[in-house]
């Protein structure tokens, strides 16, 4: 299979005609958001759904997000739509933020990954909805890479891991969070955080009052449990690389680095102070930064043939919950405490 990328900075109208052509087609394109670009196919297509799952070679009983345009599209998704979803969708959306419902007759098991609900969001970015409104299908799309490894955050690392799996790639440029959205269940009374990211854990809060943080957000998927939302297996987001996280002060982590030849994943400037080879991903006081440049930096580190790494710890408020999540399922929940 041949795969194209046309970019729709510059090709605005044949990126969309081309991209409704192939979902509407049953094939599977990537396409750009303000989170991670993503594998999209119809969503009410389920041999279409089927190829994402062979393209990124992913678990089937893993649940995928369903993509929507505007509001409206909703409703024929679920069985209904709870109160707290239409206060947080009218605060938030178009945002990084999926929420989970009990899913309608029109959600096969093969978009819910067996489960009786389905994750929806409205994604912030006006090409993701561009493609959507062009085609006029809800689209199930997770992350636009091989499973396991790191999200894709532009269309080289989309193209990278996708070429000949695929036949279309829309490259719209950087993606602006860097790591996936959101997840958030109305399933259960009080609502349930399954996976942090752009719409934070106290933003959330401050709107709606009580969420339950699952286990599964700072700790390993028990043994046979089923996945509720993407993003909770045990090993994810991960490079080649060993990568261990440090919870230590910089001096610590520097003489760890330096004493043992590892790589340093730090934040930027402290690269500055190293004599071992090093990567950044972002302010220390900024987990937005972090967050743009998480997976990019997974994926240098493969590029310049890390094997062992040694990774700062960021803070878990605010954004950081996201980029510690992604970070400690990248380094399949190795952490050492100094």
């Amino acid at each position: 299979m041949k795969t194209e990328v046309i970019n729709i900075t510059t090709e605005y109208e044949r990126a969309l005609e081309e991209a409704s052509k192939c979902l509407k087609n049953g094939e599977v394109v990537g396409i750009p958001t303000e989170t991670v670009y993503g594998l999209a196919a119809n969503a009410f297509d389920e041999d279409a759904v089927r190829k994402i799952f062979v393209a990124k070679g992913r678990p089937s009983d893993n649940p995928l997000i369903v993509h929507i345009a505007k509001l409206e599209d909703l409703a024929p998704l679920v069985e209904e739509i709870p109160e707290k979803v239409k206060i947080m969708a009218e605060k938030f959306w178009p945002a990084a933020l999926t929420m989970i419902m009990k899913k309608s007759d029109k959600i096969s098991n093969v978009v819910s990954g067996n489960l009786p609900t389905v994750a929806v969001r409205m994604p912030k970015s006006d090409y993701a909805r561009a493609i959507i409104e062009a085609c006029g299908l809800p689209l199930a799309a997770p992350s636009a890479n091989l499973s396991g490894s790191p999200s894709p955050t532009n269309a080289k690392y989309v193209y990278d891991d996708m070429n000949g799996r695929i036949p279309l790639i829309i490259d719209g440029g950087n993606c602006e969070i860097g790591v996936e959205s959101t997840v958030i269940s109305f399933a259960e009374n009080p609502p349930r955080l399954l996976r942090p990211g752009g719409v934070t854990l106290e933003e959330m809060t401050e709107l709606i009052g009580e969420i339950v943080v699952d286990d599964a957000v700072l700790n390993k998927l028990e043994e046979g449990a089923t996945a509720s939302s993407p993003g909770m297996k045990y090993k994810h987001y991960a490079p080649s690389a060993d990568i261990t996280i440090i919870k230590s002060d910089f001096d610590t982590f520097k003489s760890l680095c330096e004493s043992e030849n590892a790589t340093a994943l730090c934040f930027d400037g402290e690269e500055k102070s190293l004599s071992c080879p090093a990567v950044t991903y972002g302010d220390i006081n900024d987990g937005f930064s972090q967050s743009a440049r998480l997976f990019d930096a997974l994926r240098e580190l493969d590029e310049m043939g890390a094997t062992k790494v040694y990774a700062r710890c960021p803070d878990t408020k605010g954004m950081g919950l996201a980029v510690y999540n992604r970070l400690i399922r990248a380094s399949g929940f190795k952490i050492k405490v100094i």
